[in-house]
């Protein structure tokens, strides 16, 4: 099928942007590579120290005899998503001995869960965790005894913090490995209506923890489709995963068998393999390109516009708010998953998956095939599924057809003809939205402002019933300059309700909704933020707004507003506690939203 037009022309300019930057980058990369194994520029005494507790595989590893795996790992057991990555180094490095190589742990890295954090101090800490992430990693991988790398990591910031390190280390070859979702609990429209019974006083928090311990129950990823699950379809769109690994459940023969044929594959595509393939490779622009497609086609998480510009920085590509923008209108939204719907990823993988999408999408002239992944050459090779055969992970071709078509249908008849995010631009300046789970008759809302510091003093408003009429709530100070860009998912029961009411309501904010946004339209990730002397820095209560997704505008009409003087705010309360104080640094020096808010890149 030939390339859509506008997916051709994106991406031609995407390398334009990019030609002075992707060249250095690649020079780096190459000159690396050319160094040949990381292992033969350490001394005796360097080598010595990496291997003294390796046990039976320091003779290998001292004669060099085969390639040597290093593992970054997001282990830990307070989160459901990471905690079943526990076993996997002991089947990593068996993989790994019974193929002539070795496999160590080369480090860890943090993996904060926003679940936990949503509405607390911590959250404030969230986004500039990716890049913590990313320079752990680059920790773990500076010892420089790897032939190829493994990163364990699922969830919210862990995987584009790693794919940053991994695009910095982009000479060697490296392969990301999930845990797969929890199984499926309570229904997720069921969770979401006790919420907005608790925030109106309709049922007790007896209740509302019963169903929140329903919802999230047992090891592996949440299964509604927010960042997390939006993270591992990226990484299949991306070719950094094996085909079909991304929605496979935790403690299966088959996820157990796709970990291990991870290892063997990192053997055979490192410098001592046969198909020497580094991550420089995997990710050009025309990866890049079809992670956003991805995006759109799935309604995914609106975190990934802040991290996509941030991990391609990395690989030296610069991806700007308008590609996306560009993209979604030409992309068919072809899954109901919630928020968007009522289906979890388990029912998205059971319908077809990711498979049955990417073998559309490549018909439909929307994705790149000509591409490099950790697989092989072609995208094509993703339309494949993994099955168990005499204990080992075999692909086999996927079902053409969608087992649901309420929750997946072809290209040519989507649930709706364009994606799932919408730039937004105007006096207040620019921003985005997610519209895939907004009902078309509320894609326009113009009302008076309500403004507002922080999400608490929204929560307060409502309860003491001052919400009697639309209105657009503004939420500013809240971008990562002002307190590190928290989620403010903890408004969506609140706004919802009103909404539920029969008010016109939409969020504006320069700070995160996240991946689990819902039905009330927000714009989100407004630049430049408040606390840069930015546009909503000007607003007062009252003002008429207009938050417009269909013609992409969001707007001040009062005629004074261009010459008025911006407004500051105390932001002394978000410089302590519960490390805060750390991250001064990071919010003195980080880059705008629309550039992905990085600060390592």
């Amino acid at each position: 099928m030939t390339l859509h037009p506008t997916i051709a022309e994106v991406t031609a300019r995407i390398e334009a942007r990019s030609a002075q930057t992707r060249a250095a980058y690649l020079d780096r990369m190459r000159r690396a590579i050319d160094d040949g194994p990381r292992r033969a520029h350490l001394s005796c005494g360097n080598q010595a120290h990496a291997y003294a507790a390796m046990g039976d595989d320091k003779q290998t590893l001292a004669r060099d005899a085969g390639p040597n795996i290093g593992i970054v790992t997001a282990y830990n057991d307070m989160l459901s998503a990471h905690q079943p990555f526990e076993t996997y180094p002991q089947l990593i490095r068996d993989a790994a001995r019974r193929n002539g190589g070795t496999a160590q742990v080369a480090g860890g890295v943090p993996a904060m869960c926003d679940g936990v954090t949503q509405g607390q101090p911590g959250m404030e800490l969230s986004l500039f965790s990716r890049d913590v992430i990313a320079l752990a990693a680059a920790v773990a991988l500076s010892h420089n005894t790897f032939d190829s790398a493994l990163y364990l990591g699922v969830c919210d910031k862990i995987v584009p913090g790693l794919v940053m390190a991994a695009a910095t280390f982009g000479f060697l070859p490296g392969i990301f490995v999930p845990a797969g979702p929890m199984p499926s609990g309570i229904p997720n429209d069921e969770k979401a209506k006790v919420r907005q019974q608790y925030a109106t006083g309709e049922v007790g928090r007896d209740k509302l923890m019963a169903a929140e311990m329903a919802s999230y129950h047992s090891p592996g990823t949440c299964t509604f489709y927010g960042t997390a699950n939006s993270n591992q379809m990226l990484m299949e769109l991306m070719g950094l995963h094996l085909p079909g690994a991304s929605f496979v459940g935790p403690g299966t023969p088959v996820r157990e068998a796709l970990t291990v044929a991870a290892a063997e594959r990192a053997l055979h595509i490192s410098a001592q393999g046969a198909d020497f393939t580094p991550v420089c490779d995997v990710l050009d622009a025309k990866a890049f390109v079809n992670g956003i497609v991805g995006l759109m086609a799935t309604g995914g998480s609106t975190n990934l516009v802040l991290h996509l510009p941030a991990m391609a920085r990395a690989a030296g590509i610069l991806l700007e708010v308008e590609d996306f923008d560009i993209i979604s209108d030409v992309t068919p939204l072809m899954a109901k998953v919630y928020p968007n719907g009522l289906a979890d990823v388990n029912h998205f993988h059971a319908a077809g998956g990711l498979a049955y999408m990417i073998g559309e999408l490549l018909g439909a002239g929307l994705l790149h095939d000509d591409v490099t992944t950790i697989a092989g050459k072609g995208l094509s090779r993703y339309t494949q599924e993994p099955m168990l055969e005499e204990g080992k992970a075999v692909w086999r071709p996927a079902p053409g057809v969608s087992q649901n078509d309420k929750i997946l249908r072809p290209a040519s008849d989507p649930f709706q003809p364009t994606g799932g995010l919408k730039q937004l631009s105007g006096n207040l300046g620019h921003g985005m939205m997610k519209v895939s789970a907004v009902a078309p008759e509320r894609h326009v809302i113009e009302a008076p402002a309500r403004i507002f510091h922080d999400q608490d003093s929204v929560k307060a408003a409502f309860k003491a019933g001052e919400f009697s009429d639309d209105v657009i709530i503004v939420v500013r100070f809240q971008g990562p300059k002002a307190n590190g860009m928290p989620e403010l998912h903890g408004l969506t029961p609140t706004l919802a309700v009103l909404q539920d009411r029969g008010l016109k309501v939409a969020l504006v904010t320069d700070g995160r909704m996240s991946g689990a946004s819902g039905k009330v339209p927000a714009a989100i990730h407004v630049c430049p933020e408040a606390a840069d002397a930015g546009p909503l820095a000007r607003l007062r209560d009252g003002d008429l707004l207009r938050v417009d997704a269909v013609a992409g505008t969001i707007a001040c009409l009062a005629p004074d507003f261009d010459s008025r003087t911006p407004v500051t705010a105390d932001l002394s309360g978000n410089a302590h506690g519960i490390g805060r104080e750390l991250f001064e640094v990071f919010r003195k020096n980080v880059g705008l939203a629309s550039n992905g808010a990085g600060v390592v890149v």
